[in-house]
């Protein structure tokens, strides 16, 4: 994880725009947009990646591809706060969640999964989330369709 605010310069600001806009983007050619070398545009994605400032980079799989036609978000309440660890890592044993947030207001964790159909999405809430030591309740949303998706945006003009 970043460890703070670690100072980026405006070629590291320039390297994370064109990568944040196509991860696939070859050096040679994030390089040429900068009007840098090959191994310098390296050198920084590298430094970058240790201080934590890139924290990867992934293929997104259209999960409607694999089948999974329902994306649902489930606010979940807790008996207290000594039990968020413990629940976040049985959440994390179930591959249908997604993501999982500890958010403030009504629900202490907020968890983004992928159901194939509604039947699939009620077996993981009664059977698996349900069954979590902890968990008091939970409010369910399903999404119907995701507007917006996008890497955090990088400005260039702010260092």
């Amino acid at each position: 994880m970043a460890k703070g605010n670690q100072k980026i310069d405006l070629l590291d600001r320039k390297i994370l725009k064109l990568l944040s806009q196509s991860a696939r983007t070859p050096f040679k050619d994030v390089a040429e947009a900068c009007g840098v070398s090959r191994a310098a545009v390296h050198q920084r994605v590298q430094r970058m990646i240790d201080d934590g400032i890139i924290l990867g980079s992934m293929f997104v799989v259209n999960p409607k591809s694999l089948g999974y036609l329902t994306c649902a978000y489930i606010g979940i309440q807790l008996g207290s706060g000594k039990v968020q660890k413990t629940v976040i890592e049985e959440l994390r044993k179930i591959p249908e969640i997604v993501e999982c947030h500890f958010t403030t207001g009504p629900y202490a964790l907020m968890a983004k999964l992928l159901a194939r159909d509604n039947e699939h999405l009620l077996h993981i809430l009664r059977d698996k989330i349900y069954q979590i030591q902890g968990v008091v309740s939970t409010e369910t949303f399903v999404s119907f369709e995701q507007s917006i998706i996008r890497s955090v945006p990088v400005n260039e003009e702010t260092v």
